[in-house]
């Protein structure tokens, strides 16, 4: 992996996934450089050591221009440089990591799909290894911060990022800031209820994650077709006219557009992203979605909000976390993403 140049008022970014780690230098224009992606470790410490290293790779080799710093913590975990002016480079560079879980406050992590993170102090920890400020950050909330500074929700002071592929999340961007919710649980959505009768499933992923995630349609479609398969293949079969197909992608769209109704009568977002794998099924799926949205809520918000897929891809939790680190340097009253 070769090291990129820290430009700056860089941030060094991490989107920590349960299969792939990826990192890159993000400045504070936006702009991303020194990509790069490694399997993700099975789990426990092992995680921590290789995340540390690929960020250790894009900082200047020792003796350059690296300006190393430690010491307390700063808002959200961010170290002991929470207060620097407006316009001012960021010195020493901060880190992000973007996590598939609960971020605490103090940086530790809650990831159900790493085996040995109940509560590990991931913060603290790379902290220590790469002596620098550090910023923890769940990746539903990273998305929207994401897609709200340069992506499809750009310059929003109201947005939803609705992540539909293994499970079912949302980062809600109300009044121009994080809603986050009194334990960091808010943006749960895939547990919402959208059925009378209540299913065994429904207590380990909620009822619209049982019905709209990626795993849901690979039991439908395994159901009908004797075989998994993914929103994409099932696509694939619904452009070459596969009636079923078309019919399991319009229910599973049905159900994420009654629960994009519900968050868009209580919370009146300007626009609503989806990302995710889910996703991808395209106007398959969007179509019903919207016409369920439209059918079910408020009808003011309803015509107001738009509907539009991720321009950001990859690295939308690599953006946002990275412009969630600066911002949390800034005086409160100085913390627009835009």
């Amino acid at each position: 992996m070769s090291r990129a140049r820290l430009a700056p008022g860089a941030t060094l970014a991490a989107d920590l996934g349960g299969t792939k780690i990826a990192v890159a230098c993000v400045s504070a224009g936006g702009r991303v450089s020194g990509y790069a992606t490694a399997p993700t470790p099975a789990g426990g410490r092992a995680v921590v050591e290789r995340l540390a290293e690929m960020l250790a790779t894009l900082l200047p080799p020792a003796g350059g221009d690296r300006a190393a710093g430690a010491g307390g913590e700063g808002p959200r975990g961010a170290g002991p440089h929470g207060a620097e002016k407006p316009g001012v480079t960021l010195s020493p560079p901060r880190v992000a990591v973007s996590i598939p879980g609960l971020a605490y406050p103090n940086g530790d992590v809650w990831a159900p799909n790493l085996p040995g993170w109940r509560r590990m102090p991931l913060g603290r920890l790379l902290r220590q290894r790469l002596r620098l400020p550090v910023l923890v950050e769940s990746d539903r909330n990273a998305f929207i911060a994401g897609e709200v500074w340069r992506g499809a929700a750009r310059g929003a002071s109201d947005a939803i990022l609705l992540a539909v592929g293994t499970g079912i999340g949302a980062g809600i961007w109300s009044g121009g800031r994080l809603l986050r919710g009194h334990a960091e649980l808010s943006g749960s959505v895939g547990w919402m209820a959208l059925r009378p009768e209540y299913l065994p499933a429904y207590r380990r992923c909620g009822g619209l994650e049982s019905h709209a995630a990626g795993p849901a349609l690979a039991r439908a479609a395994q159901a009908e077709f004797g075989q998994p398969l993914t929103a994409s293949e099932l696509a694939q079969r619904a452009r070459r006219g596969d009636a079923a197909a078309r019919r399991l992608l319009r229910q599973a769209g049905e159900e994420l557009g009654r629960a994009m109704a519900n968050l868009v009568s209580i919370l009146n977002p300007q626009v609503i992203v989806l990302s995710g794998g889910v996703a991808a099924a395209g106007d398959w799926l969007l179509a019903p979605a919207r016409r369920e949205l439209r059918r079910w809520a408020q009808p003011l918000a309803a015509r107001q909000v738009r509907v539009r897929r991720s321009t950001l891809g990859p690295q939308a939790a690599l953006l946002g976390a990275a412009r969630l680190a600066q911002l949390s340097a800034r005086p409160p009253r100085d913390r627009s993403i835009s």
